[in-house]
């Protein structure tokens, strides 16, 4: 259990120091997280509960009879195969795109992808994605994006004629996003979110790469994608049944980090606060808010040992991006030939699938979601003052565009902790004076404030 540390802070009354707005006076709470943010919304109370395991059962029974879904399998079949269960899935955004009220486009992604280890021919890949579009116009170009991914596969990844039935892999993650589309369409949020099934994943992330490099070169805002793949399972071959945790894998500094933002990181220590991380606390503080029974387990990496998932190639053009994982796998249900071998069932089938379990990490994204969607943006241009030697911590930061803005916060925490534990609030203003803590003690942030109190992702300062 993380040792609580409590810091009473004191002998300098508020005050303006060089144009600065300055605070001595911070506070921390015993579970390690502010009291800022207000009580759950009733509009977010109706989606979460409007989410049924009943529904995602039907989905992925759907998705399983399909046969296989392989990225190389029958295009044109009206029964089995990728293209069937492409089309199915289209239907069914575009179910939910008609009770959206004109909010919600529906559309096929495709393109070709050239020969490669895991295509030997070109072949066409196909997403489908369902976008609900934001109602505040200085919000609405920004966009947050959730994912599963189509396709499934085998012990041979070449081999698209046996049965994949993919209910875990990735049938969870496609029907959490199904569901949460379907419930999400009837309520309108400030900024976009994208519901994405993406296809391709398990021959090489084609089709998240795709849409990632697109999204890239078109200069879109993605302020925030979650992958959810392999989230069905609460029971793992390690015998250990667990309805209360999911993993997110939140990326640390990027492989492509120039030298240059490598030594602003050692000069911040800023390795633990990474877009990636500042996201993964922000979704953590919502389950605890809106779905006490679950528990968001943070793994401050980029992915599982030897595995990979749509959320990858988003990291790569920089866009912040996590992924949520059932916290404990059977691999004897991951990427195998159906089959009894010495008395034990291996292959991915719905018999495993736990879809309360599913529903709940639905609940999850979609808290997250409208927490973000509804809330503004993370400040820009946030720095901090480094160039002379003081007690006090001087931050400046761009005013956010949103007409609803309240204001700005300032969090703080030890070099050591996991999580935000200060917060400060400051007001509409762009530039803050911390009287008597200094910088060289601790880790700092700002995040924005809307009028009914939603909260943006922190911003990790760089030196000014």
């Amino acid at each position: 259990m993380r040792k609580l540390r409590y810091v009473l802070l004191a002998g300098a009354a508020i005050g303006v120091l060089a144009g600065l707005a300055t605070m001595t006076l911070a506070t921390k709470t015993a579970s390690g997280h502010d009291n800022g943010p207000p009580p759950v919304s009733r509009d977010t109370k109706q989606i979460l509960n409007d989410i049924s395991a009943r529904n995602i059962q039907r989905s992925i029974h759907t998705l399983v009879g399909f046969g296989t879904r392989h990225t190389l399998s029958s295009q044109t079949d009206p029964n089995r195969g990728i293209g069937a269960a492409t089309q199915w899935v289209y239907e069914q955004f575009q179910d939910a795109a008609a009770a959206s009220g004109g909010r919600m486009t529906v559309e096929k992604q495709s393109f070709v992808q050239p020969p490669g280890p895991r295509n030997p021919n070109p072949v066409t890949v196909t997403n489908v994605l369902a976008t609900l579009h934001g109602t505040q116009p200085e919000s609405a170009s920004r966009m947050y994006l959730v994912s599963g991914h189509l396709d499934t596969r085998c012990t041979d990844v070449l081999d698209f004629t046996c049965d994949a039935p993919g209910a875990d892999d990735d049938g969870s993650g496609v029907s959490a996003v199904l569901e949460l589309a379907r419930v999400m369409a009837t309520h309108s949020f400030d900024a976009t979110i994208v519901f994405a099934v993406f296809a391709g994943e398990e021959q090489g992330l084609f089709g998240s790469t795709f849409y990632a490099n697109q999204a890239k070169a078109a200069g879109l805002n993605i302020a925030g994608m979650f992958s959810n793949d392999i989230i069905g399972s609460s029971l793992g071959q390690n015998g250990l049944r667990d309805r209360r945790d999911v993993r997110l894998f939140a990326d640390g500094p990027p492989p492509n980090e120039t030298a240059a933002e490598a030594a602003t990181r050692r000069t911040m220590g800023g390795e633990n606060d990474t877009p990636a991380r500042q996201l993964a606390r922000f979704v953590r503080t919502e389950a605890q808010r809106a779905i006490p029974k679950m528990n968001v387990w943070i793994i401050y990496r980029r992915d599982r040992f030897l595995r990979g998932s749509d959320h990858t190639p988003f990291l790569d053009n920089r866009y912040p991006a996590a992924r949520f994982t059932e916290p404990n796998e059977d691999f004897r249900h991951e990427h195998q030939n159906v089959r009894v071998e010495n008395g034990v069932q291996f292959g991915d089938l719905e018999q495993f699938v736990d879809y309360d379990y599913i529903a709940n990490v639905a609940r999850v994204n979609a808290a997250s979601l409208a927490a973000l969607a509804n809330g503004p943006a993370a400040p820009q241009a946030v720095k901090v003052e480094a160039s002379t030697l003081s007690i006090d911590t001087q931050l400046e930061w761009q005013a956010n565009p949103e007409p609803d803005l309240a204001g700005y916060e300032i969090v703080y925490r030890d070099t050591t902790e996991p999580y935000w534990s200060h917060v400060i609030p400051v007001g509409n203003v762009t530039n803050f004076t911390v009287k008597n803590i200094t910088k060289d003690n601790f880790l700092f942030g700002v995040r924005a404030v809307d009028k009914n109190g939603n909260r943006s992702v922190v911003t990790f300062p760089v030196p000014k």
